[in-house]
């Protein structure tokens, strides 16, 4: 038996959590505890068999507190929201370079771990995370070590022009994002952004569309050369990518076609007629609504069936994501994705899941679309954001066009993005972050279950179960969601709005349930005062 003493832990400490769930029994670790005057610590007595020493320890200390031991324990609030320092530095950078979106300008020197800091000092806790880009809190030191290798110095200095003149370390790159592909997936192209990745998977769908029909080994006739010079059929031919209502994929031009969240985001582009399915919209909570919903996924089935039957030219993929995220945070079951799975086998489309928002651990799986359990694998998976890096995975090697320089542009993807997501990616297997991104999110969600049944006048549609920290919860008064936003600023807690009514939380994979407790208390504040 090994017996110890742990010295003084924090109330708030993720130990003191477990001391009233922890077993009394011969095999379990038995814990006493004993307040100290004036002090909110206890000293912690440990008695517990030496088989479990490693694994007791081990969580003593987390993640986060061993990435960033000086992460501030709470908000801090030195301004009114916004700070005189950031109006001035909004107002500055107005000069050249269009500010309006601008919340605050943020001092990333200063900004640790879960908290972003600005330039007036205040210290949010933040839950929105760069639009759920920042995937292990910020200045983590582990890349900070990968930003200082010589490997990522080549990189950046001498960016290679990768489809011509790849560098010896190539190979070993892309190896690491391969290691955590989605499953059924073993091949990767890069892109440099979401909405890049999107383009060059519908590239690669109406090209393996047309090898289907031509014959993949076939060379292109003299018809096809013409007339693609006058962006014309044959060599032009009229396909489609079919999406979703609500869905948003990117805002380039061919993205911008697929996506249909807010009309802002493609005003005056013109747009390729592509169909717009429903995507189901359900009851909740989930588990008392499940016939309805059913039904739910029955009908939006339907009309994709449809679509893939009738629509005025032909379909070669459906592009999905796993939740529509900044179209209000919408969720489909497994069953309706198999189902989707099953009409692109019987219509001849691909299957193009997007994951620039929902991969890299942030529901509770590396990556999302895992949930569903979808056979066969879906044959392309795009992805940026929380990786750091762009591009989709597939499997099928007729995904590649049958001639060079098809899927070609000059850098082929940055390496040095793809250095850093290769590290994002070894470091949440390591610590198994997946997995602890969804205790964590079990632990806010039922605690936002019993705050929101408190304000059931104000708010409504609690979503996210068994989806780690990817939450959402909409407002019955839609006016009241950007008031909300912004009031939040006050308790010191940066969070962000999809759709029109409604509230999403894209934490990093290094936000635990200290974090989540001061932003539950934060919510209550907040909505206490409406």
């Amino acid at each position: 038996m090994l017996v110890c003493t742990l010295g003084l832990l924090s109330a708030h400490h993720p130990l003191a959590i477990l001391v009233p769930l922890a077993p009394k029994s011969a095999n379990a670790i038995q814990i006493g505890y004993q307040p100290l005057a004036h002090s909110f610590h206890y000293k912690f007595i440990v008695i517990l068999p030496l088989v479990h020493r490693l694994s007791f320890f081990s969580i003593i200390m987390s993640v986060c507190e061993k990435y960033f031991p000086d992460e501030p324990t709470e908000p801090k609030l030195v301004t009114a929201f916004p700070g005189p320092k950031s109006k001035d530095a909004v107002a500055s950078l107005d000069k050249v370079f269009d500010a309006r979106p601008v919340y605050f300008v943020a001092d990333y020197e200063k900004s640790s771990g879960n908290y972003i800091v600005d330039v007036d000092g205040n210290a949010y806790l933040d839950v929105y995370a760069q639009i759920a880009s920042i995937p292990l809190g910020y200045n983590n030191p582990a890349l900070v070590e990968v930003a200082k290798s010589d490997k990522m110095t080549r990189a950046i200095i001498d960016r290679p022009a990768l489809g011509n003149f790849p560098g010896k370390d190539t190979e070993e790159i892309i190896s690491e994002l391969l290691k955590v592909a989605p499953k059924g997936q073993d091949k990767i192209w890069s892109g440099l952004s979401g909405a890049d990745a999107n383009e060059l998977a519908f590239k690669a769908a109406f090209m393996w569309y047309q090898a289907k029909k031509r014959g993949y080994a076939s060379t292109f006739s003299e018809a096809e050369n013409e007339s693609v010079m006058k962006n014309q059929a044959p060599g032009s031919p009229e396909l489609a990518i079919l999406s979703f209502e609500r869905a948003f994929h990117g805002r380039l031009f061919a993205s911008a076609s697929t996506t249909c969240s807010k009309p802002i985001h493609k005003l005056d582009l013109p747009s390729f007629k592509w169909p717009k399915a429903q995507f189901p919209s359900y009851a909740y909570p989930l588990e008392a609504n499940e016939e309805s919903n059913k039904k739910e996924d029955e009908r939006c089935l339907a009309i994709v069936e449809d679509l893939l039957k009738n629509w005025n030219v032909p379909i070669a993929a459906i592009l999905i994501e796993p939740i529509q995220s900044e179209g209000g945070d919408n969720h489909a079951s497994n069953a309706f994705f198999q189902g989707l799975r099953d009409l692109t086998l019987k219509y001849g489309s691909l299957l193009i899941i997007d994951e620039v928002q929902t991969g890299v651990g942030a529901t509770g799986k590396f990556w999302a679309h895992e949930h569903f359990n979808i056979t066969p694998a879906p044959d392309m998976v795009t992805f940026s954001k929380k990786f750091q890096s762009a591009g989709y995975y597939f499997h099928d090697p007729e995904i590649i066009p049958n001639v060079a320089y098809r899927q070609f542009n000059t850098w082929c993807g940055d390496p040095a993005r793809m250095i850093l997501a290769g590290a994002i990616g070894q470091e949440v297997v390591k610590h198994n972050l997946a997995e602890r991104a969804s205790q964590v999110g079990d632990y806010l969600y039922g605690k936002l279950e019993t705050l929101f049944g408190k304000y059931s006048e104000l708010i409504t549609d609690l979503r996210g179960k068994n989806r780690a920290t990817f939450i959402a919860w909409s407002f019955k008064k839609p006016e009241l969601r950007n008031k909300f936003l912004n009031d939040m600023k006050s308790v010191g807690i940066n969070i962000g709005g999809c759709a029109e009514d409604s509230v999403r939380l894209r934490p990093t994979l290094v936000f635990e349930e200290k974090h989540a407790d001061i932003l539950v208390a934060g919510i209550e504040k907040i909505l206490s005062g409406y």
